[in-house]
């Protein structure tokens, strides 16, 4: 089998014969973002919005973004070219390579742009009939989870905690509210109202998060972005996962106890079916990288 072909720096190569500097202050410092974009038999499910979030990270840690949103477009389908099927592209740009390693922000330093491939892992059957375990855990990341950065090191303590109880997600809660999961957006369900906690700077705002208010909207269900808390969240009758991977994924276990019936329910049920019409439509009426 041939090796991966990945984009960086405005070039196609072979996976294996990408190497960065060790100066790179996304090596040395986690100074840099990225993105992840699903696709789907060769359509990529709102690129566009991924990258003007891109655009919005790059302007919260004051990195130059390197193309335009066309531009990234139009590097997606040439990867994408490469890559056909269902895929996850995942795009990352760092600060670069200075000469030496120092804190300060170094001035016209060229980004390091690298994207690749790999294949899509959309939830399981099982997953989406019966629904997935989480345990929550105290949110001790940083105060600036709304940038996609990839200084993950919080996120991946907190993911931890759950792989080491054999759950899904590790639900964030910090000073008694609702946050989000260690790599997911968090949903609840109350009296067939569904509540998301405010988008603000302990949350990154996820672009499935977006999309299941619109189709919430569309589909006549009720939705409150809101402060939720512990409490709320532990009484819900359904919880939610959301990402662009995981799509919309019910809790129905949380900390070793059912979430509501101990099944994903009615709301969950509607919002599924809404999401997976959406995306059916998408691949219908829009070009590659929509």
């Amino acid at each position: 089998m041939s090796e991966p072909i990945a984009h960086f720096n405005g070039k196609l190569l072979p996976l294996d014969e990408i190497g960065i500097s060790p100066l790179d202050r996304g090596f040395i410092f986690g100074d840099g973002v990225y993105e992840v974009i699903p696709v789907y038999d060769g359509t990529a499910l709102h690129a566009r919005e991924h990258f003007e979030r891109l655009q919005r990270s790059m302007d919260a840690i004051q990195l130059r973004n390197p193309h335009t949103v066309d531009d990234w477009i139009a590097c997606t389908q040439a990867l994408l070219a490469h890559h056909p099927g269902n895929q996850s592209v995942y795009i990352q740009v760092t600060r670069g390579a200075p000469k030496k390693r120092d804190h300060v922000i170094p001035k016209d330093l060229q980004p390091t742009v690298f994207m690749m491939c790999y294949p899509l892992s959309s939830p399981s059957r099982e997953a989406v009939e019966n629904g997935v375990a989480c345990v929550t855990s105290p949110d001790f990341r940083w105060e600036k989870c709304h940038i996609k950065s990839t200084s993950l090191l919080g996120n991946v303590l907190a993911r931890q905690i759950s792989a080491d109880a054999g759950a899904t997600e590790t639900i964030l809660l910090r000073n008694g509210m609702l946050t989000e999961a260690s790599a997911s957006n968090v949903f609840v369900v109350k009296d067939g109202v569904v509540a998301a906690p405010p988008r603000d700077n302990h949350i990154l705002l996820g672009i499935t998060y977006d999309l299941l208010a619109r189709l919430a909207a569309d589909g006549a269900l009720k939705l409150e972005i809101r402060p939720v808390s512990e409490a709320q969240l532990r009484n819900a009758d359904e919880v939610w996962l959301s990402s662009s991977t995981k799509e919309v994924l019910a809790v129905t276990t949380l900390d070793g106890k059912p979430v509501g019936t101990g099944k994903p329910g009615p709301v969950f049920r509607r919002m599924h079916s809404l999401y997976q019409d959406y995306k059916s439509k998408l691949r219908k009426a829009r070009p590659v990288a929509a």
